[in-house]
Formats: C-alpha cells, sequence, structure tokens
C-alpha cells in the first residue's frame, strides 16, 4: 500500500513564517520499504536543511542592509572604492 509523507520544517518569525516541504511515497509492510522509505528520508533531510540555510542567510544579508541603512538614515553616504 503506497501513500504520501512528507518532511516538514517551519521557519516562524515575527515578520514571516516560511514552511520548507518535501513530499515522497512510502510503501508499508516488507522491510526492504521500510529501508527504502529510510533510505530517502535520509537523503532529503540534508537537502531541507540546504534549503534552510539558504533562506536563513538571504534573511541575514537582509537583516543587515536594513541594519546599515537604518545606521545611516538621514546622513550622506559616502561610498568606499577600496
Amino acid at each position: 500500500m503506497a501513500s504520501n509523507t512528507s518532511l516538514n520544517a517551519v521557519y516562524t518569525a515575527p515578520q514571516a513564517t516560511e514552511t520548507f516541504e518535501h513530499v515522497f511515497s512510502t510503501t508499508t509492510g516488507t522491510l526492504a520499504a521500510k529501508q527504502a522509505h529510510l533510505s530517502e528520508l535520509q537523503s532529503l533531510v540534508p537537502k531541507l536543511q540546504d534549503q534552510i540555510n539558504v533562506f536563513l542567510t538571504e534573511r541575514m544579508e537582509e537583516d543587515k542592509k536594513e541594519a546599515k541603512e537604518e545606521e545611516n538614515y538621514g546622513e550622506e553616504v559616502v561610498e568606499d572604492d577600496a
């Protein structure tokens, strides 16, 4: 019997919520089916971690940019060529 299973992670912050999800089909019953399920799950966890890391890195860059803009609010910003 085949069914769909999902691996989920949810990032929640005051400004945003982001859901990361991988859906895959599973077959229950036999030992081989259970091993295949665990193998697929094991391969999806690092992919999910990579997606989360990319998202969090982007958020950190946005936060840094906003902090710099707030720090320089009302001031003339001179870019360094160095």
